[in-house]
């Protein structure tokens, strides 16, 4: 595992240099941030905006080690301001993009939700990923098990997996393999590492 909780097991695409921990991993463990026409640091969750690109290991630590140590000035050469409260910032637009992702898979057919829907899927070896609420409770997600080789992903709340679903709130759900479940998985994996709650830390299964 990388920093962040990102599996290094995916060996394709490109790798940058961590500008806070000096690591060089595949971008899809890092966080991209450039610098904005007002001189300001802005987070490119998605890895699209315009300029020149400065990554941050997806580990909270690192972020903020990055802002307190004055790192975006020097690896763009000049300097930049950085608005208070970057690292939430980051876990914000991650945690939206996870529940995007989530609810393009539902909208695919390869997301359920609920219980027994989960459950009949987990049986039918049609889950992927199991994802479970970490506000839910310990008692009731104890009876679902991570599929085998399947991966596990338990650090979102319960209102964002509802988002997610179009439902008000949601303790457990599936993906099955295909479409978009690995980005899902990834995108997972970079808000683990810079979630701050105890749900962050995730629970180790399967």
């Amino acid at each position: 595992m990388g920093r962040g909780g990102v599996s290094k097991d995916r060996s394709d695409g490109p790798e940058r240099k961590c500008i806070a921990t000096g690591e060089v991993q595949p971008k899809y463990g890092l966080i991209r941030f450039v610098v904005g026409p007002d001189g300001q640091v802005v987070p490119d969750i998605l890895g699209k905006l315009p300029g020149r690109g400065m990554y941050v290991a997806a580990d909270r630590d690192a972020v903020e080690l990055a802002v307190k140590k004055k790192l975006f000035s020097r690896a763009a050469k000049t300097q930049v301001t950085v608005r208070e409260g970057l690292v939430d910032e980051v876990e914000k637009q991650l945690a939206r993009r996870v529940v995007d992702l989530i609810s393009l898979q539902r909208k695919g057919g390869k997301a359920v939700a609920g219980y027994e829907k989960v459950k009949s899927w987990l049986q039918s070896e049609e889950a992927e990923v199991l994802i479970q609420a970490s506000d839910g409770s310990g008692r009731g997600k104890s009876k679902l098990s991570t599929p085998h080789y399947g991966r596990y992903i338990g650090w979102l709340t319960a209102d964002e997996l509802g988002l997610a679903f179009g439902r008000q709130t949601v303790i457990h759900g599936a993906l099955a393999s295909g479409g978009l479940t690995l980005r899902v998985v990834e995108e997972a994996q970079r808000l683990k590492g810079v979630r701050k709650n105890e749900g962050g830390n995730g629970r180790s299964k399967g």
